[in-house]
């Protein structure tokens, strides 16, 4: 056979068996037969901000290494303790006598404890951390125990912290969803949320009077547009984790990923994933034209008006599923003072209340006059005496 000849018998080979196998399309390759992304995560969860709702879960509650994801505590932490009082640290040998990533900090400075903060959040500083966790409560042990008192309170049950940085240490561990929740949580903190939505920030430091500006270590400000934040870390025994935050139209949701190869790509997979789901559930509360009767006062009865309406987010389901119930006496005894709740609306899924909205009265309904007593009338006419 001649070199031509099988050339070509080898090139009809490859093109017959390459149209024997069938094309996978890019965004088949990124999603599941359900439909859900499919993430390089070693654990991942994706969770709706408002209402903690699990949109998305891989693994999200086995227990691992979270590396300097731990800063999100230990920044919180402080930013909590310097809205009582804001103290200006003055840092020593011990606060700075630790490894990694740093925000430069040295023996001599003096920076407000707030500020460690955004050392913590934009360049992820070791130092940071440890200096937050001596100021606060006098070494990291004892800082430890205020972290894993506030997880606690934030409902994170397979959380234990040990470090105030992350580094690597015995005992030291969290899950997706625990951490999803910290997320959220730390969020609801304007200052950190302020924080962590800057792809730098400028760091005032007291001793050596000078600023100095730190970039933001989280890509994913830069790489997905509706990212608002939050923590990179990463130890050889973590591998790379991420907790993140994106907000569109109302919709706020978190993410996490635990020991994941390709974060950046599984965050913007999770949130194009989430985002398709859920809307914002604002209720027409222009609809409502209630009344409630008054006993005992100057007026027969009183209008009532919605208060505050928080966010919640629903998927087109839900929101064609969800109930309204309002719940008003059948009258209410003067006096009333013009705001105050009266009743509460309540928006029902299921048997589960996804929102309440409180019902106020719109005007006071004050009590009527008695005639003054003559003693009453006396004693008016002794204070005009003095007035």
């Amino acid at each position: 056979m001649s070199l031509l000849k099988r050339i070509m018998t080898v090139l009809l080979s490859i093109l017959f068996l390459s149209s024997a196998v069938p094309m996978v399309s890019a965004e088949e390759h990124q999603k599941a037969p359900d439909g859900t992304p499919v993430v390089s995560a070693h654990s991942a969860v994706l969770i709706d901000a408002y209402s903690g709702k699990v949109l998305f879960a891989k693994q999200e509650s086995e227990r691992l290494p979270m590396a300097s994801t731990t800063k999100i505590m230990t920044a919180l932490l402080a930013l909590e303790t310097a809205a009582v009082k804001d103290p200006v640290v003055t840092v020593t040998d011990e606060m700075v006598r630790v490894e990694g990533s740093s925000m430069g900090l040295m023996p001599g400075n003096k920076i407000k404890l707030s500020d460690l903060a955004s050392g913590m959040m934009m360049v992820s500083g070791n130092d940071a951390a440890n200096t937050t966790a001596i100021a606060v409560a006098g070494n990291a042990p004892e800082f430890a125990k205020l972290m894993n008192a506030r997880a606690k309170e934030i409902g994170m049950k397979n959380t234990n912290f040990v470090t105030p940085s992350g580094l690597d240490a015995e005992g030291h561990y969290s899950t997706a969803y625990d951490m999803a929740l910290l997320g959220a949580e730390a969020l609801s903190n304007n200052q950190f949320a302020g924080i962590v939505s800057q792809k730098q920030i400028s760091v005032k430091f007291i001793n050596p009077d000078q600023t100095i500006r730190y970039g933001n270590h989280n890509r994913l400000l830069s790489l997905y547009p509706d990212s608002i934040g939050i923590k990179t870390g990463f130890t050889k025994k973590a591998g790379r984790c991420l907790v993140s935050a994106a907000e569109r139209n109302g919709v706020k949701l978190v993410a996490v990923t635990l020991n994941a190869p390709n974060d950046w790509d599984d965050h913007e997979k999770l949130y194009d994933y989430g985002f398709s789901l859920l809307s914002p559930f604002t209720p027409d509360t222009s609809l409502f034209d209630l009344k409630v009767p008054v006993v005992g006062g100057m007026v027969d009865s009183m209008s009532v008006v919605p208060g505050a309406v928080e966010q919640i987010s629903l998927t087109k389901e839900e929101a064609e599923q969800v109930k309204l119930t309002v719940e008003l006496p059948r009258f209410v005894y003067a006096p009333v003072r013009a705001g105050e709740m009266v009743g509460t609306a309540r928006y029902r899924l299921g048997n589960e209340t996804v929102l309440e909205i409180p019902l106020l009265a719109q005007q006071a309904a004050d009590c009527p006059q008695l005639p003054k007593t003559k003693l009453q009338k006396i004693w008016d006419g002794i204070k005009a005496l003095f007035q």
